[in-house]
């Protein structure tokens, strides 16, 4: 018989050399995915576990209005590991567009319910956090999601990454960017917008042709769990194609938990696994991939 799925956390990794920055988690979403009945870790033991594998400063992302009201709450009253990120994820630009048409893969978005928040007035509320809170150095995740997006989501996803882009050379904030299956039009619009002087693709998932525009454009790529999957091998020849002053790291927790551990909840001490697979994918001593990532981090949103 096959042996069941573990469905606790993954085991706590060995303290990397030079700590790192988990630089895009979700904590306020970590307790959706545990088993039922079982009560999420508070903020300050995710933190606690995160430094002890040496992970010392993580980026908390607000997606939705009410992620990012938390996320503000967070940042006004935690210690100063944490740093925020907020934004409407651009599945959500399309509920508050209400802009449901059918996908490409023939399914409808999986919330149908239209938020009454119009677009504008959302796109509002997340500058005015952004701007009433100096922890927050990020405007994100932001972006174009068409996997199950038709023509209407589409319009509604650009209209939204353009204001979020806007708004982030707006308050000079770091982008972080969601891009799933829309490279394209993901690097159109940042052509014809410009991007802001700091540019993060979230959860990298494009090719080495596209990793090779990093270094030009002065863009940062974050690696997530996805490079350890062993269908990955373009996505792991994506990392080894930029240089490594251009890499960051992150869980995007609880999702996208590295192998061999994927299925499991992730959380923000994990990443210290997928630093140990950039590394051998890289060839590169861990310590000096520590130590990049860690001051690329800090060069990226400044100090924690």
């Amino acid at each position: 018989m096959p042996k069941p799925r573990e469905r606790g956390f993954p085991v706590d990794p060995e303290p990397l050399p030079i700590p790192v920055a988990d630089n895009h988690t979700h904590l306020d979403h970590i307790g959706y995915v545990l088993p039922k009945g079982e009560p999420p870790p508070t903020v300050a033991e995710h933190v606690a576990r995160a430094a002890a594998a040496g992970v010392d400063r993580l980026i908390q992302v607000g997606c939705d209005l009410d992620s990012t009201a938390w996320t503000d709450a967070l940042l006004r009253r935690e210690p100063p590991a944490i740093l925020g990120a907020v934004a409407l994820h651009p599945n959500e630009a399309v509920l508050h567009a209400d802009a449901h048409d059918v996908g490409p893969d023939g399914l409808m978005p999986r919330r149908e319910a239209r938020h009454n928040v119009p677009l504008v007035e959302a796109i509002d509320r997340i500058a005015a956090i952004a701007a009433g809170n100096p922890r927050i150095r990020v405007i994100g995740e932001t972006g174009l999601d068409y996997f199950r997006t038709g023509p209407k989501g589409a319009a509604a996803q650009r209209e939204s990454f353009r204001a979020h882009i806007a708004l982030a050379k707006a308050y000079d904030l770091v982008l972080q960017i969601h891009d799933r299956d829309a490279h394209a039009d993901v690097l159109s619009i940042l052509k014809a917008d410009g991007a802001p002087e700091r540019t993060v693709f979230h959860c990298f998932s494009g090719d080495v042709e596209m990793a090779e525009l990093a270094p030009v454009n002065g863009w940062y790529l974050s690696f997530a769990g996805p490079i350890t999957y062993r269908a990955n091998d373009q996505l792991r020849a994506a990392l080894r194609a930029v240089p490594l002053s251009q890499v960051l790291v992150e869980t995007d927790a609880p999702y996208l938990t590295p192998m061999p551990f994927r299925g499991q909840p992730n959380a923000p001490y994990v990443v210290a696994h997928t630093v140990r697979a950039i590394a051998d994918v890289l060839r590169r001593p861990l310590a000096e991939v520590c130590a990049t990532i860690s001051a690329t981090s800090n060069e990226v949103y400044g100090p924690w």
